[in-house]
């Protein structure tokens, strides 16, 4: 018999097919049927005039920690959300060295949820997070960051062997079950990396055959310079590459969108599999210390500190991103100033020693930092090779809304009040486009056969009333999430279950 009947929705397949009015039939974890007159089941829901979707993969989460907090977190399944994909921007909590878990526990502090960082193996980290029970299911990349951080600590040069150190980490990690290798290239200390040593990990991934995903080495005015080093390691390394977050930044490039997009799909002329996501806001997040330059950071934290604890070498160091945005636009999300922009914290006084003086306190505090121009939002948002992906925080505190909001705010604001794209394409843009730069098997496709992670919503309500100043309200009309066949969402209430399951590159 079936076990649960969805009946009478409109049926998106995740392929960007036109949408179907039909009957969903999950029989165990699978979907066993779509049509009409499918039987008897178990339960039967009607879904006349709401959205049936394939549940929603995000590709840039940095929800590493989340599955061990104590409570159950459902705020990506309020979205529609079933997977996330984390590790991302060269940040994975493991491998880990003890050495490199003391460093990483302040740079990592922002998205670690509260949770101890400490020495561990990918596997043991993978183990961490299934013995914990997630709330929706996890797949985890392994970060350039972190595997620098064990092999060679926070030094710029690379020591004798840490080259081979990385590679035999990030090979023990893709055995272990990462589903990919991520770079973060503004971040210490990935950003002292050249482009021969990200090739290098490249092509361990390759022979895994993995995606590598980067967060650029500059996404304001060495964009397109930093899209070229990407494909240039896709092409020689022979794998698949996601570029993260996809955005023009700083006020000085805005209007230049269509230059991204151009590289992007010259890349794919030239054989080069590459695709991207972006978040629907203007405002990005992460910690102050960003807007800082790399030299800062050289070292790790105590050399930071002794630097700009020095006003001499403080001022030697002004420019890198805090030179492209206003004190107004960086919004401080942590510490005893957390709801204060970096303006109102100044005063009269200079920003830039106000923002010396707050990374000096604690490198880890993190900001929302308006970057990019709306125009330039949409332009790639609608460009079929860009998919959705929050990049969200950790769900406590005054978190950037994208943490709570992202798949709601897409599909309520971008798709239905403004039409940047249609719904069979916008369903595309949140399931399979990520499925199948990831290896995701059986997910993100709806149709008989695959597994049953569903996603059921009112395309008339669906939205995110958050913003900056109020970011965690809970999102409107996601009426019903399906997990693996398990109805978690059941008409817009979380029924308490860590459903979620540690996924790899193989059916599970």
């Amino acid at each position: 018999m079936i076990d649960l009947l969805l009946r009478g929705g409109t049926v998106h397949d995740g392929l960007g097919s036109r949408a179907v009015t039909a009957d969903v039939a999950v029989t165990g974890d699978t979907v066993s049927a779509v049509g009409a007159d499918l039987g008897p089941a178990r339960r039967t829901i009607d879904v006349s005039g709401l959205l049936v979707t394939p549940g929603f993969l995000d590709p840039h989460a940095h929800s590493d920690m989340v599955p061990l907090m104590a409570d159950p977190q459902p705020f990506k399944l309020h979205q529609g959300v079933t997977t996330e994909i984390v590790g991302n921007c060269g940040y994975s909590f493991a491998p880990l060295s003890a050495d490199a878990a003391r460093e990483a526990s302040v740079l990592f502090a922002d998205i670690s949820a509260g949770i101890a960082v400490g020495a561990r193996t990918f596997a043991g980290y993978l183990a961490a997070v299934a013995d914990a029970g997630p709330t929706n299911h996890v797949a985890a990349l392994v970060g350039h960051n972190t595997l620098r951080l064990s092999a060679n600590g926070m030094d710029r040069d690379l020591r004798p062997g840490a080259a081979e150190h990385m590679a035999r980490l990030a090979d023990e990690a893709f055995a272990a079950g990462a589903v990919g290798l991520s770079s973060g290239l503004i971040y210490p200390p990935g950003c002292y990396a050249d482009t021969a040593e990200l090739t290098a990990l490249a092509r361990v991934a390759h022979r895994w055959n993995l995606p590598y995903a980067t967060h650029l080495r500059n996404e304001d005015d060495g964009l397109l310079d930093a899209v070229d080093e990407a494909v240039a390691i896709a092409r020689d390394a022979r794998v698949r590459l996601q570029v993260s977050h996809c955005k023009v930044a700083g006020r000085p490039n805005h209007g230049t969108a269509g230059a991204l997009l151009e590289r992007l799909r010259a890349a794919r002329v030239a054989g080069v599999d590459v695709r991207g996501d972006l978040y629907p806001y203007r405002a990005g997040a992460t910690v102050l210390a960003a807007l800082l330059p790399a030299a800062a950071h050289e070292g790790g934290v105590r050399a930071l500190r002794a630097r700009l604890a020095d006003p001499a070498t403080r001022r030697a160091l002004r420019g890198g991103l805090f030179d492209l945005t206003g004190p107004g636009d960086v919004l401080l999300t942590g510490g005893p100033h957390a709801g204060r922009t970096l303006a109102d914290v100044t005063g009269p006084g200079d920003p830039w020693d106000t923002l010396c003086d707050l990374v000096l306190a604690d490198p880890g505090t993190g900001m929302v930092v308006t970057l990019m121009a709306e125009d330039d939002v949409r332009e790639l948002m609608a460009d079929p090779l860009v998919a959705i992906g929050s990049d969200n925080g950790v769900p406590v505190g005054l978190q950037h809304p994208r943490t709570w909001g992202c798949f709601p705010r897409f599909l309520g604001t971008y798709v239905r009040d403004l039409g940047v794209v249609d719904w069979p394409e916008a369903v595309r843009k949140c399931t399979s486009a990520t499925a199948d730069q990831f290896g995701v098997v059986g997910r993100g496709w709806l149709g008989r056969g695959a597994v049953a992670d569903l996603a059921v919503f009112d395309p008339d309500t669906i939205g995110h009333p958050g913003g900056y100043d109020l970011p965690d309200l809970p999102p409107t009309g996601m009426r019903f999430v399906v997990l693996a066949g398990h109805v978690v969402i059941d008409d817009g209430v979380f029924v308490g279950e860590r459903r979620g399951r540690v996924l790899g590159t193989g059916p599970t």
